[in-house]
């Protein structure tokens, strides 16, 4: 079975919870698209989520043949993988006067969304840049998802650093950029980006033409580059600095990640059941003057497809240093 975040609200009794999803949505367009295989199960001694798929990396080919003449074999190649689901999310605490004394600004409801914003960061700063080799606890990202596939791509001539390069190389690098989305298997659900980079691509797309915008399930805009949205992945607050999920280096080049959403493309995977996203609230029946809340997923994302994913290095947006 598969569902998205809001598929997983249908039947839901728990007003709190069906909260916490519309925050998790309205927070993330990520992951207001994102299907979930929900099909994992622990394994023996319940000690291991581990969700095992079939990569396709080479798809199969077809041709003609003259009369009396056999087809030159070919096979469509694919590979087994498999992906470790991983638990992240985070607990707060209060004291119960202040979850009872609440006045202008819901202590409780400040706390539960600030957990949420960060539970969803953190998910975005995985979906790029996890690897689960360096860091064991994360799931592995895009970066290391799409290394080495031929969907990875590094440009040179594609200079965005001032109002002036954009307008007088619109033509070159948009030719750049639909050369890039043209190597994914069909057109691209998102473009996955940091916020200068959004802005260097809105301006490209409104010199040629190619700008609009709509709006997702929450009124929300969203910007698009030849009807592809254009989604900011947002900042990364680690517990002391703040960084861009997609960050751009000191020479002044970025990346953009073009993706395509699907259990047979991009996807997550997560435990077997509806729930996708947990939250415990403080129990105020229960002795103790500090209470304690939590917000909880666990989950991986897959690549099914090589080609429907992919990344272009070397965009040049700032000067550099």
């Amino acid at each position: 079975m598969a569902l998205t975040l809001e598929d997983s609200k249908v039947g839901m009794a728990d007003k709190v919870d069906l909260t916490v999803i519309d925050e998790f949505q309205r927070s993330s367009y990520l992951l207001q698209r994102l299907t979930f295989d929900n099909a994992v199960s622990p394994g023996t001694g319940g000690s291991t989520l581990v969700y095992g798929y079939t990569q396709l990396k080479t798809p199969s080919t077809a041709a003609f043949r003259a009369l009396n003449t056999e087809y030159t074999p070919g096979e469509a190649k694919r590979v087994e993988k498999t992906a470790k689901l991983k638990i992240f999310g985070g607990a707060f605490q209060l004291d119960r006067v202040i979850i009872e004394t609440a006045g202008a600004v819901d202590e409780l409801d400040f706390q539960i969304k600030q957990k949420i914003e960060a539970a969803s960061n953190l998910f975005h700063e995985t979906v790029i840049n996890g690897d689960s080799a360096k860091h064991p606890d994360e799931f592995d990202g895009l970066a290391k998802l799409i290394k080495g596939s031929k969907t990875e791509q590094t440009v040179t001539d594609m200079d965005l650093s001032t109002s002036a390069l954009m307008t007088s190389n619109t033509q070159a690098c948009l030719d750049v950029l639909d050369d890039f989305i043209a190597l994914l298997d069909g057109k691209p659900d998102a473009i996955l980006c940091n916020s200068k980079m959004k802005t260097k691509l809105k301006g490209l797309a409104r010199r040629a033409g190619y700008y609009s915008r709509s709006e997702d399930a929450f009124g929300q805009t969203i910007d698009t580059y030849d009807n592809i949205p254009l989604i900011d992945m947002g900042k990364f607050y680690d517990g002391s600095t703040t960084s861009d999920v997609i960050a751009t280096g000191t020479d002044g080049k970025c990346d953009i990640y073009a993706v395509k959403f699907g259990l047979d493309a991009f996807h997550a995977a997560s435990p077997v059941g509806n729930k996708i996203i947990a939250t415990h609230l403080p129990d105020l029946t229960k002795p103790g003057v500090l209470k304690d809340g939590d917000v909880e997923m666990v989950a991986a994302v897959v690549l099914k497809n090589s080609l429907k994913a992919g990344v272009l290095h070397g965009i040049k947006i700032d000067a550099g240093a």
